[in-house]
């Protein structure tokens, strides 16, 4: 059976959409690791920029309800030493479609582009929290291994903290420019 989802690209015309996608996702426990009030237009336009000019954004559209259900997004460092690496790199899937593999279409679409589109691009990295356990196993299944552990870098709402973990997949088709 083919899903009715399929990402495509973002344009700048998506920011509004982005912003409300942003926003609901902000509510859900684990689902990104901003507040509510912290997703503003100039974060989503921030990601929404970089991502276009020097990086990847997909998006996943409902069509019947005229909004955005789910972004990936990541983008080079503006430092030179990095420029093989795509860092920043975020999924948020609307919480009404969670669980029908939305998040690993995008993941494998971006994967798929990195190794075509971007074969100078050796490393994708992303952060996820230690007690995200589903996501660190899509993440694990598509090839992102855990490279580092930040300590208590998360602080909970409850006052105890929580480890941050870095997640890398290197390019097997990585070429130099």
């Amino acid at each position: 059976m083919t899903s009715p989802f399929v990402p495509r690209p973002a344009t700048l015309a998506d920011k509004s959409k982005l912003l409300a996608l942003y926003r609901e996702v902000a509510t859900i426990s684990g689902g990104i690791i901003r507040e509510p009030h912290e997703v503003t237009e100039e974060y989503v336009d921030k990601f929404l920029t970089n991502s276009l000019k020097d990086g990847i954004i997909l998006v996943v559209d409902d069509n019947e309800n005229d909004r955005i259900i789910a972004d990936l997004h990541t983008y080079r460092s503006s430092r030179s030493v990095f420029s093989h690496v795509f860092e920043h790199l975020t999924i948020a899937v609307h919480s009404s479609f969670q669980k029908r593999g939305i998040g690993r279409m995008l993941f494998t679409t971006m994967l798929e582009k990195v190794r075509t589109e971007y074969p100078d691009v050796l490393r994708v990295e992303l952060i996820t929290m230690e007690s995200n356990h589903s996501a660190r196993g899509l993440y694990e299944s598509l090839g992102f291994v855990e490279e580092g552990r930040m300590e208590k870098k998360v602080r909970r709402k409850d006052g105890s903290f929580e480890d941050d973990i870095l997640m890398v997949w290197l390019n097997p088709d990585f070429t130099e420019k």
